[in-house]
């Protein structure tokens, strides 16, 4: 059985943004530069962006953990992660 490699935690915690309308592309390894928004650093990973469209200006507070079950959206899930 292969172990599915894990995506790298940016931090743990959220990260409060501002978006306009418009499409986004989530960045589901951790690789990314910002760590937010997909920069082609995922290629050869496994992972792919997710992608998700904003309809009206926003705020919202995005997962850095990678582990929200609401992705993009943080789902407080980096409170149950364990400790390094």
């Amino acid at each position: 059985m292969t172990q599915q490699k894990l995506p790298k935690i940016v931090q743990r915690q959220s990260k409060a943004v501002n978006l306009e309308p418009g499409t986004y592309y989530y960045c589901r390894c951790g690789l990314s530069e910002d760590g937010m928004f997909c920069d082609g650093s995922h290629k050869g990973t496994g992972f792919e962006p997710k992608r998700f469209k904003v309809d009206e200006p926003n705020s919202v507070y995005l997962c850095m953990c990678r582990h929200s079950n609401n992705a993009p959206f943080c789902d407080g899930s980096h409170r149950l992660l364990k400790s390094k």
